[in-house]
């Protein structure tokens, strides 16, 4: 059995109800959500093509016999029947890390942030996430739910990355 974290939530339509749409097709979909942080809502971080509302989102650790990449696959496909519309050539691992980019607001976004320790950089797919480690809204809910793990390619765990950010 396999552990993945994932960071879902969105800001546009019903955030509430979608992040909990979300949860259940997780656990019917991907494997059984273990464990799930309260709802955060945050500033839309960086920089968006026009004015959004907050974002509200939460972690999930979920047990799981798919691979990393059957784990987005599924999350992509979620991600698109709760209203998910991604530009062309939009993926995690699409922008480098130290990259500009201009963001969208959206109804559901579901972001593969740990699988295991697994360390991989595809055009598909990057773990641990590239910009995770920066991210507060990412932090916040994971140490809620995974305090002590450790970043495989930091060092770090996720209390101490937040307590940098």
């Amino acid at each position: 059995m396999n552990r993945v974290t994932l960071l879902i939530g969105g800001n546009q339509g019903n955030r509430e109800q979608l992040i909990e749409q979300a949860t259940v097709l997780i656990q019917e979909r991907i494997g059984t959500v273990v464990l799930a942080s309260g709802l955060y809502e945050t500033a839309p971080w960086g920089s968006f093509d026009k004015p959004q509302k907050n974002f509200l989102n939460r972690a999930l650790l979920v047990e799981t016999t798919f691979s990393p990449w059957q784990v987005l696959r599924a999350a992509l496909a979620i991600e698109a029947e709760l209203g998910r519309v991604r530009p062309e050539g939009d993926s995690i691992s699409s922008i480098p890390s130290g990259a500009s980019r201009i963001y969208s607001g959206r109804p559901m976004d579901i972001d593969l942030i740990f699988y295991d320790d697994v360390v991989t950089d595809t055009p598909e797919l990057t773990l641990p996430h590239p910009r995770m480690h920066l991210r507060r809204f990412v932090l916040e809910p994971l140490a809620e739910i995974a305090p002590g793990f450790r970043h495989p390619v930091l060092g770090k765990t996720v209390e101490e990355m937040l307590h940098e950010v």
